[in-house]
């Protein structure tokens, strides 16, 4: 009984099987072949179109970029490079040269004159130093030795010396008159006191503590004497 059922079962799975089979094999004949025509016609075409495209346009870009950096180089070349070559070649190097030649003169004379203006500043110091001592120190030195010097001398004996015994002189008066006047008011003093408070108590001498003549100073109370003559 279960045998005929089981060939009824393997029967009807493989028929469903051929069925799916086929629906699979036809879904996959109507997608994949116009698909894969659709890949072989149109995309790979568009495809390689697209990437020569941008090859190209790359290419394009590179040698135009190329080209406007030969084209800048070749600017900056001639028209900053060139002409600042030229200038310092010909004109600045020459005029260094020409200005540290002149200023090598130009050092070397003033050094000279430096040198020929202390010799002209030395000669003339010494020349204003000789006038100065012609007309100036030499005549005051025979003034001070011819003039003065015998005048300060006369005005020493004559004047300067009798005032100053004069001086001295009227010091000595004043000094004996402030003398006189200080023993007369002292005088008149003692003479004002005596007649106010009387006379003073002359004070009586008291005993005399010198040892008398030919006594011998003695220790204490002892007569002994100490030394003999």
């Amino acid at each position: 009984m279960l045998l005929p059922v089981g060939r009824v079962l393997v029967l009807v799975l493989k028929g469903v099987g051929y069925v799916l089979a086929f629906a699979v094999g036809g879904a996959l004949a109507v997608v994949a072949l116009p698909g894969r025509w659709l890949y072989r016609r149109v995309v790979k075409p568009v495809g390689r179109g697209v990437v020569r495209l941008v090859l190209g346009l790359a290419a394009v870009v590179l040698t135009v970029a190329v080209r406007c950096g030969a084209v800048l180089v070749l600017l900056v070349r001639y028209l900053a490079v060139v002409p600042a070559s030229v200038v310092w070649r010909r004109v600045l190097v020459p005029v260094g040269r020409l200005l540290l030649v002149v200023g090598r003169e130009v050092g070397a004379a003033l050094g000279h004159a430096w040198r020929v203006a202390g010799h002209v500043s030395l000669a003339v110091g010494r020349f204003l130093k000789a006038l100065f001592r012609w007309f100036f120190v030499a005549p005051g030195r025979w003034v001070y030795r011819t003039v003065l010097t015998p005048v300060g001398h006369l005005v020493r004996a004559v004047v300067l010396r009798p005032a100053a015994e004069a001086a001295r002189g009227v010091g000595r008066a004043v000094r004996q008159t402030l003398a006189v006047a200080r023993e007369t008011a002292r005088q008149a003093r003692a003479d004002l006191r005596r007649m106010l408070l009387g006379a003073a108590p002359q004070p009586q001498p008291g005993p005399s503590r010198e040892l008398g003549e030919g006594r011998a100073r003695t220790l204490g109370s002892s007569t002994t004497a100490l030394t003999e003559d």
